[in-house]
């Protein structure tokens, strides 16, 4: 089981920001390759917003989310 190691206000950033890459990268940019790229850094950050563990986040040694 994954330990959480993003905070409340760090998930919501993530998941309106990863939200809002995928939008751009996808409809802004018309899924050229860079949009492509853009939208899969989005959706790396939704990801690990919604399920409230980084694993980059992990390797650097930031502490466990505690309590609820």
């Amino acid at each position: 089981m994954l330990v959480r190691n993003v905070g409340n206000r760090a998930r919501i950033v993530r998941v309106v920001g990863g939200g809002l890459m995928m939008l751009c990268g996808l409809v802004g940019l018309s899924a050229t390759p860079l949009g492509l790229a853009v939208a899969g850094v989005g959706a790396a950050s939704l990801i690990t917003g919604m399920v409230r563990y980084c694993p980059a986040c992990a390797l650097v040694g930031s502490k466990p989310i505690t309590g609820r």
